[in-house]
């Protein structure tokens, strides 16, 4: 594997171990600074303003990307993610906070970005089994990222956000000293750059999607998929201690062999499945194995049963990553960080609507039957099913075509 691929997997991991650390003791945090318990709303409001962060500038970055290269927005984004741990580890007030919680939200809006550097320099039949490396990357970081947290926090609550910082500042010096810039033609004619200020406007990308026929079945299948992933963070604890009584080791026990198991599977399966069904069935078979895993989740009445069905339900890993190298074939090279930008925005959206839908739902059903939680998200796979056969059919005429 390249120095520059592993310096970008290195970026995703530090990324997610970044935001896992100061996950478990956020709420905390917020009680110390406000002196009072009621926290709720704050706690709603720093993620809401994360997620809308998020969603505002991943089509900036992608774009800009493509204007000026990936390696300077990338290096500005580490520097500006750094910044935002420093500032949250000495911040005396909510409005600080805030202000930390908006940066980082900013800054972590270089997915799209790292997502676009790993399409230039993987040639089409290695995407999938990158993109699933690279989600692989971002999903051990979140594992190791609430555990380190979560003892750091007890030791001393502002020091998860340091070491974040100290993370933060070596993925940049790395990066400064071992990346190169991917986009050849940008790099090689620096006096020809210029920054198209239309690009910036994050909505541009979005409007892209009503004329390009082929990308709105990309970005709704996207949407349904990351929808589907906000359930879990969402419910699973509710819905664990209310079906099985777990505390809280058995519910971290848990998330930590489904966060394992989904890592191993995103690294090692997308590869090979791709070769074998071809990436549109993978997406198929993935959807299916959830489909099969949530159906027993929500019918268990006995907690051994989520253990044995969690082989299974990580299945859904080899979908993701096919069907991301699907929607890098819907448009041109030079459009690529816009793409995974819009796709960034479609994750972003996700995870302001979807918590407070599915919170919502779960509340409605607690009481007689709180398994009831995973057949709405049933429903949400089964309407993309028929939109992944649109979005692949679309692409498939668009390749004759061209061709």
């Amino acid at each position: 594997m390249n120095k520059p691929l592993l310096v970008i997997f290195a970026a995703i991991c530090l990324d997610a171990v970044g935001i896992g650390l100061i996950f478990p003791i956020l709420p905390r945090l917020l009680q110390d600074v406000m002196q009072t318990r009621d926290i709720a709303f704050d706690v709603g409001l720093m993620t809401a303003l994360y997620a809308a962060m998020q969603f505002v500038f991943s089509p900036v970055l992608g774009a800009l990307s493509d204007t000026i290269g990936r390696r300077p927005v990338l290096l500005i984004s580490l520097a500006g993610a750094a910044i935002n741990y420093v500032i949250m580890s000495f911040a005396p007030s909510l409005l600080l906070l805030l202000i930390g919680r908006a940066i980082a939200g900013l800054t972590s809006a270089n997915m799209s970005v790292a997502s676009a550097y790993i399409t230039d320099i993987s040639p089409a039949d290695q995407r999938a089994r990158r993109f699933g490396l690279s989600n692989a990357m971002f999903g051990a970081g979140f594992i190791i990222g609430p555990v380190l947290g979560g003892l750091l926090g007890d030791y001393w609550l502002r020091l998860p956000f340091i070491a974040a910082a100290a993370l933060n500042a070596c993925n940049l010096l790395l990066a400064l000293l071992v990346l190169p810039e991917s986009r050849i033609r940008v790099s090689r004619m620096p006096s020809r750059r210029k920054i198209d200020l239309a690009a910036l406007n994050p909505l541009r990308p979005l409007k892209r999607i009503a004329s390009m026929k082929g990308l709105l079945p990309i970005v709704s299948v996207y949407f349904v998929f990351s929808a589907a992933g906000e359930s879990y963070g969402t419910c699973w604890a509710l819905w664990s201690f209310d079906t099985f009584g777990w505390n809280g080791a058995s519910i971290g026990l848990s998330l930590g062999a489904f966060g394992i198991c989904q890592t191993v599977c995103q690294a090692f399966l997308p590869g090979p499945a791709t070769r074998l069904l071809g990436e549109r069935w993978s997406v198929i078979t993935g959807i299916a194995a959830a489909v099969i895993a949530l159906a027993v989740m929500a019918f268990a009445n006995q907690g051994w049963m989520i253990f044995a069905i969690m082989p299974v339900f990580t299945l859904i890993g080899i979908g993701n990553p096919a069907f991301q190298a699907l929607a890098t074939r819907q448009v041109e090279p030079d459009r690529q960080g816009e793409l995974q930008g819009v796709l960034a925005s479609t994750v972003s959206l996700a995870s302001i609507v979807a918590p407070l839908a599915f919170s919502s739902f779960y509340f409605v059903v607690r009481a007689n039957w709180p398994g009831g939680i995973w057949l709405s998200v049933i429903a949400l796979y089964a309407i993309a099913v028929p939109l992944v056969f649109l979005s692949t059919r679309t692409g498939e005429t668009g390749e004759a075509a061209t061709a």
